[in-house]
């Protein structure tokens, strides 16, 4: 459903939420190798209040001079 990988220097950071059951989501945020966020929703508006989020987050890093490498 969402994917988008950013890269800066030696860093990547990967956001993805994917339906993970008929009636949920998993939300998930990496940085590196190392897991910074896993969320599991059944609550659309939640899954939507994480996209805007990881948007938001995402746009600040490019700003900053992070590049997308991946998104879907």
């Amino acid at each position: 459903m969402f994917a988008l990988r950013l890269s800066r220097a030696e860093h990547t950071r990967d956001y993805s939420i994917v339906q993970a059951s008929p009636s949920g989501w998993e939300v998930r945020c990496q940085e590196d190798q190392t897991l910074c966020r896993l969320d599991r929703y059944d609550d659309w508006h939640r899954v939507e209040r994480a996209l805007q989020t990881f948007q938001r987050e995402a746009d600040e890093l490019a700003r900053s001079g992070w590049q997308v490498q991946r998104q879907s």
